[in-house]
């Protein structure tokens, strides 16, 4: 047997034993049939925080959480969030100098959250990395109070994973408002990426938004005003990666009606859900968008705690193929919280959409977004909830559904604690989630399904700021704490032929 042959079945070993457990069928060509590909926990982690505000009175808190997890076992692991570099460029010139400055946030042990914290205007973007115990479900909550001025507020976003597509139902270049999407690139390669916004009446030309070029490690952000040359009340922004990968997300500042980040919408779907509305909502705005050639006819409900009504007048949704779609529903909830469902009237047809809700009145008021999100699938996380001023939605669109809610240690300290739920099919639960028992400092939030339907949650942070209802709303997907790893076994035939 030559050298050649020699490698080769040394290599078919080593990727046997990395893939892991097991399927192709071995060499004797039987049609045994493959196992299910098995759930895992991830290895590594990347998470990405935009700069939070540019206000000089901005306090940001960061919250990071892994939850502990059997599968992971109890080996060691490392996570920390350092500083991004600022600023676009086509060169490599920036690359690696993050790596010299101080973490903000270093989690040290699953199950227990950590935090940090900045102020002011200078607070940089952070690119995060986690690996080993540390990498499952690792979720990290940026929350950014913003006492006075134009965006002010109760701002809060998750660190989001690095990707290559998203769409921002929701977003304006309105002139009472300032949005800006910001593009941060976690990788040692430059990224290049377009961003393209769509109106009313379909696609807006602009140049300034294609081929723009983030450095490595570096956080760019952009005002989308200087993609028009008008202003558009609402629109849709998508943003995709020519090379390279980025996170994205999107800060929202109005001269009125404050301020919030407007994280990307679930992936065009046929059917979506927008959770938690809250109960003293006084104005609530749908935004829409198909991507495809197809126009989509869709059936407007809101699922509320005794089941799910037609809000008035707005039965039906019309959406154009390329053109952004919007429609105000008013004070929809009418002091029952509540949850939009969007389902095909006619033909399935994918689309994106978010909401943007504001609570108060007069100049007392303040907006939130909720784009529309996966459900909660074999867990979600969300951290940063306090003692007070932390409610938890929970909806079940189809069949009724039960999870049971953890709630962690504290970051200063308090006894993990635990509570079941039952969603009935159709309906909404509101609920102030449990707390630790002798919590001190802040805690996170696991949500895992029981049995039944599928249930889509949010989170809502609350906190009252000179008479303004401030207020964030964060949604609950999976926290991607598993991956699917097909089984493999080594087939010798491969090094025969």
């Amino acid at each position: 047997m030559n050298r050649t042959t020699l490698s080769l079945i040394a290599a078919v070993t080593a990727l046997a034993a990395v893939t892991g457990f097991a399927t192709v069928s071995g060499g004797g060509g039987d049609d045994t049939p493959a196992k299910a590909a098995a759930q895992l926990p991830v290895e590594r982690s990347s998470l990405l925080c935009p700069a939070p505000s540019q206000s000089d009175l901005a306090e940001t808190a960061y919250t990071s959480y892994t939850p502990k997890s059997a599968q992971a076992g109890s080996g060691s692991g490392k996570a920390q969030l350092m500083p991004a570099e600022t600023g676009a460029s086509d060169s490599g010139d920036s690359k690696g100098k993050s790596k010299k400055a101080k973490a903000v946030v270093t989690p040290q042990t699953p199950g227990k959250p950590a935090a940090g914290d900045a102020s002011g205007a200078d607070a940089p973007a952070l690119v995060g990395t986690a690996d080993g115990a540390l990498a499952p479900g690792w979720t990290v909550q940026q929350t950014t109070t913003v006492d006075v001025g134009s965006g002010r507020g109760l701002l809060g976003v998750d660190c989001s994973a690095p990707d290559t597509d998203f769409y921002f139902p929701g977003a304006s270049t309105a002139e009472d408002r300032n949005d800006y999407i910001h593009l941060t690139n976690p990788d040692d390669e430059a990224a290049v990426v377009d961003v393209q916004l769509y109106g009313p009446d379909g696609a807006i030309k602009s140049d300034v938004g294609e081929g723009i070029q983030i450095a490595p490690h570096a956080s760019v952000p952009v005002l989308l005003s200087t993609l028009t040359d008008k202003p558009y009340t609402n629109l849709t922004l998508h943003v995709t990666a020519r090379s390279g990968r980025v996170a994205a997300a999107v800060s929202s500042a109005d001269a009125k009606l404050g301020g919030d980040w407007l994280p990307a919408a679930a992936d065009p779907a046929a059917s979506l859900v927008l959770p938690g509305i809250p109960k003293d909502a006084t104005s609530v705005r749908l935004v829409a968008f198909a991507p495809g050639q197809d126009d989509a006819d869709l059936k407007v409900q809101l699922a509320t705690s005794s089941g799910k009504i037609v809000p008035a007048g707005h039965d039906t949704l019309h959406v154009k193929s390329g053109m952004t779609t919007a429609v105000d529903l008013g004070a929809v909830t009418r002091g029952d919280a509540g949850s939009l469902v969007l389902t095909p009237s006619e033909d399935a047809v994918p689309i994106v959409a978010a909401l943007r809700v504001t609570r108060g009145k007069g100049a007392d008021q303040e907006t939130a977004f909720i784009p529309a999100t996966r459900d909660i699938g074999a867990r979600a996380t969300v951290a940063d909830n306090r003692s007070k001023g932390s409610t938890l939605a929970l909806t079940a669109p189809g069949a009724t559904g039960k999870v049971k809610v953890t709630a962690s240690a504290g970051t200063e300290g308090g006894t993990a604690v635990t509570k079941e739920y039952t969603v009935k099919g159709g309906t909404t639960l509101s609920v102030t989630p449990p707390v630790p028992s002798g919590l001190k400092g802040s805690y996170a939030l696991t949500v895992e399904p029981v049995s039944g339907g599928k249930v889509y949650g949010s989170r809502m942070l609350d906190e009252k700021m000179d008479g303004v209802p401030a207020f964030t709303i964060q949604t609950l997907p999976d926290d991607r704490g598993t991956v699917s790893v097909p089984q493999a076994d080594e087939d010798l035939a491969v090094v025969q032929k």
